[in-house]
């Protein structure tokens, strides 16, 4: 057993040591995409470009939110002076108000989101498109986007961000 665990140990020493020539010559790059999506321009036009688009939904939307809640307050103070009918016919509207605000605002956020992955879903695959090339013209054998630790020595992050924001 001891044998055998030498064996393993002396391999892996003469491997470490052999692959240290290689280990010069491999490249490694790694790129921080949150950051990438943080400080491309792209990244701020994308987000005018959705603003612009829901803004009209999102402000219909506020209206219809500010016109539930004065029906509810009037409702609320008026209940005492109602009879049972006027305020049940009352209490109808604003329950049916409210189910169309809830409706509409959980729509509208359906597609806000998928709007959003649709921008950031192009933000990504420009940004893996520069990393490529950037790899291929600087001959990196590896580029790495998600790592627990790096050398700050192989982050091309700036590189990234400066060719995407060349791009536009």
């Amino acid at each position: 057993m001891n044998r055998i665990l030498s064996f393993f140990i002396a391999a892996g020493v003469a491997v470490a040591f052999s692959s240290s020539a290689f280990a010069q010559e491999f490249k490694i790059g790694y790129v921080n995409t949150e950051r990438v999506y943080r400080e491309a321009n792209s990244t701020l036009a994308a987000q005018t470009k959705l603003q612009q688009e829901f803004a009209k939904r999102e402000k219909d939307i506020m209206a219809l939110g500010e016109t539930l809640k004065t029906l509810s307050e009037k409702l609320d103070r008026d209940a005492p002076t109602l009879s049972e009918s006027q305020r049940n016919t009352r209490q109808k509207q604003v329950l049916e108000q409210d189910r169309d605000f809830q409706r509409k605002r959980r729509e509208f956020q359906e597609d806000w989101n998928a709007r959003k992955n649709e921008e950031l879903q192009t933000l990504v695959d420009r940004a893996n498109r520069v990393v490529k090339q950037i790899a291929e013209a600087e001959k990196y054998d590896l580029v790495l986007q998600e790592v627990v630790y790096i050398n700050p020595k192989h982050d091309i992050t700036d590189k990234v961000v400066k060719a995407l924001n060349a791009q536009r």
